[in-house]
């Protein structure tokens, strides 16, 4: 059995989605409801209930404006929780797979970042999830996989996306900023591509001692918030005009990353994922919401 937590968020649904393509793996999907992963007793105790051959921590504290203002909430998810769940999974010997961000990566350059980069978290929700991933590394060395994603969105809960589809609907006009450059995520893409590697694992195909470390997974491309938003009216058929703004004329309380386009080749050649761009991700996700 391997624990999903975070179950109802976009990616932990993405994976209630995917599951069903991989019948020879049974899960444990646990919302916030049924496992508060900052509450260290409760994850003890959930752990010790459950027969256990893995965790999956869907689980994050991802309102990155409001982070800003909720540091201690921030914290209690995205390193306490990991604490929690690394520290579980290493004393039963079982594999932790967590998500990090491409908002790590802060510093401009102009080739895609790698997985062994300086990094430079601005905000306090940047530097949590650096904080949760270094803590995961750090407690379960031999069974802590840490995979960096970016711009994820989902026919799930809130993001970039369903918020487009209804600002494109009701308004002629929308500005978006063009100076942050990233590559958008499909979730339940990235769910599937853990899967396969799971599936791998289980059919002797790859060694979990394999696992272990950083990896990133986004989609292929490169495109700005602009390029994304265009894109989404492109597919859509939305007659709303986008026009480039700068990220200077659009504040936020927390900073983004200007340029946070990360390399897969280590996923790929390493483990055998194949990875779609985003813009076909981005069709497919579209074509599921209208069903």
């Amino acid at each position: 059995m391997i624990l999903v937590t975070g179950a109802n968020g976009q990616l932990g649904q993405s994976f209630q989605k995917m599951a069903a393509q991989y019948p020879n793996l049974q899960f444990l999907f646990a919302g916030s409801a049924q496992l508060d992963i900052g509450d260290n007793k409760a994850v003890k105790r959930f752990f010790q209930q459950h027969n256990l051959r893995g965790c999956i921590n869907c689980a994050a504290y991802t309102a990155v404006d409001k982070a800003e203002s909720e540091p201690e909430q921030a914290q209690r998810i995205n390193v306490s929780g990991v604490q929690h769940l690394a520290r579980a999974c290493a004393a039963q010997h079982i594999p932790l797979i967590h998500f990090s961000t491409d908002y790590v990566y802060h510093s401009r350059q102009n080739r895609p970042f790698v997985e062994t980069d300086a990094v430079s978290p601005k905000g306090v929700y940047a530097r949590t999830k650096l904080q949760g991933e270094r803590a995961a590394l750090r407690l379960h060395p031999t069974g802590a996989m840490v995979i960096r994603t970016s711009w994820v969105y989902s026919e799930f809960g809130h993001n970039f996306l369903k918020t487009m589809l209804r600002l494109g609907a009701e308004r002629p006009a929308l500005s978006v900023v063009f100076d942050q450059i990233g590559t958008p995520t499909y979730a339940p893409d990235l769910a599937e591509a853990v899967l396969f590697i799971i599936d791998r694992v289980q059919h002797g195909v790859l060694s979990g001692s394999q696992l272990p470390g950083i990896w990133h997974y986004s989609n292929e491309g490169v495109a700005s918030w602009y390029d994304f938003a265009q894109a989404i009216f492109d597919i859509q058929g939305l007659s709303c005009r986008v026009s480039p703004i700068e990220t200077a004329k659009y504040p936020t309380p927390a900073q983004r990353p200007p340029f946070s386009v990360m390399n897969k080749l280590k996923i790929k050649n390493r483990l055998g994922v194949e990875i779609p761009h985003w813009r076909e991700s981005l069709e497919k996700c579209l074509g599921e919401m209208g069903k």
